[in-house]
């Protein structure tokens, strides 16, 4: 079984996006009190989903705007906070934060509560408890038995996505093996020498967005022209968002189809997004330059990618390897030499050594490739000094290797 999510384009009517907003709004004020709760008494008294839905009874029988709102939807937002304090104990993420308005609008209902119909070819509709029949887009059909249902809003408008479970027997897996390198000129770049890169779409917005954003500086704080001007920004983050995701699931399906195991480095992306700011006493150097690369590498979306990619290859029965990254764009992929100067420019790669001649991105994708079953060439080139065998000190890397003429080490 795997689960998979079909999102759609809600058309509500005014008075139903009206109950949409209070649906959220409940659920949010629900999920926050629960919070608060939480970190206040729950060590002592270890509250958990069964005590605290019992106070969430007392709540709606006290306050009539919080009956008017469906009761499974505020015990999901219940079940999703205790599931924020597993992950936080277990040490998957940080401790839970409180939602917020215009961020976290969304509320969900159990499948067995909802239906759905067809209208024609193109619509269909969904009905949601105290809520109705609600029109969607009807972009793709779906499949599988249906879960839950969630509606979001979102910069362009209300989506619904429905989670279903399908069943499922993951085929036998290709025996081809692809290495895959992520950069920021190139997107990715395949040891089989194609190159993707984001759609040029993108930088169309990245300029319409900027123009936009400035409009927002000019305008006084806490005017409606000002939240329009930030509703216009929000829409196009929202549209560069959607363009990039379907270019990765785009990218990652068609992968997942032609391999049976991809090789991806693993990548620290938030060291290399790191800000070159410095202190006062120390300031760093070439701040907006690396402030413009930090954009670009997170507009490139590596860890994205690799989640879809992820996914798509098990379901088709293949894996993803990661592999360590250090000099991945050093090293020549013919004779393993490793040597800063073999990479004359960010595209054409020369290795020093053999003179083998190749795109920097697809030699370092072949690198990348080479290493997914072969787990002693994370350190090849690396010149290592001797340890001693009375003192026992540990071997030190030296922080530029020196050319080395034997190829590998």
């Amino acid at each position: 079984m795997i689960a998979r999510g079909f999102r759609y384009k809600l058309e509500p009517l005014p008075e139903q996006e009206a109950l949409f907003r209070q649906f959220a709004g409940v659920c949010r004020l629900v999920y926050n009190l629960a919070l608060e709760q939480k970190a206040t008494w729950g060590r002592k008294h270890r509250l958990g989903y069964v005590a605290q839905a019992a106070d969430l009874t007392r709540l709606r029988a006290e306050f009539d705007w919080v009956r008017a709102v469906y009761v499974s939807c505020q015990q999901q937002a219940l079940r999703d906070l205790d599931r924020a304090f597993g992950n936080f104990f277990a040490g998957r993420t940080a401790f839970p934060r409180p939602r917020k308005r215009g961020v976290d609008d969304s509320f969900r209902f159990p499948g067995r509560e909802v239906a759905v119909k067809s209208l024609n070819g193109k619509w269909s509709a969904v009905r949601l408890p105290k809520i109705g029949w609600v029109k969607f887009r009807d972009t793709r059909p779906m499949r599988g038995d249906l879960k839950n249902v969630t509606v979001r809003l979102d910069a362009s408008g209300w989506y619904v996505a429905f989670t279903r479970e399908i069943a499922h027997e993951a085929p036998a897996p290709s025996l081809e093996v692809v290495g895959i390198d992520r950069g920021v000129a190139t997107t990715l770049a395949l040891s089989t020498g194609d190159m993707l890169t984001l759609p040029a779409s993108l930088e169309r917005i990245e300029v319409l967005k900027r123009k936009a954003q400035r409009i927002v500086a000019r305008r006084k704080r806490g005017s409606n022209r000002r939240r329009r001007a930030q509703a216009r920004v929000a829409r196009l983050q929202a549209r560069q968002a959607r363009i990039r995701r379907d270019f990765h699931h785009r990218a990652a399906l068609d992968i997942a189809r032609r391999y049976g195991v991809a090789v991806l480095e693993d990548l620290n992306t938030r060291g290399m997004t790191a800000s070159a700011r410095g202190t006062v006493t120390e300031p760093g150097r070439n701040v907006r330059q690396k402030a413009g690369l930090n954009r670009a590498i997170l507009a490139a979306g590596w860890h994205l990618f690799a989640t879809i990619l992820t996914d798509k290859m098990e379901e088709r029965g293949g894996q993803v390897v990661i592999v360590p990254a250090r000099f991945t764009s050093q090293t020549c992929a013919a004779c393993g030499v490793v040597d800063a100067r073999s990479r004359e420019s960010q595209a054409r790669f020369i290795c020093i050594g053999c003179g083998h001649t190749d795109h920097a991105d697809v030699n370092a994708a072949i690198t990348i490739e080479r290493r997914w079953n072969t787990p002693l060439l994370d350190v090849e080139g690396v010149h290592q000094q001797p340890c001693e065998a009375s003192t026992g000190r540990d071997l030190t890397v030296s922080e530029n290797p020196r050319r080395s003429r034997r190829g590998r080490c």
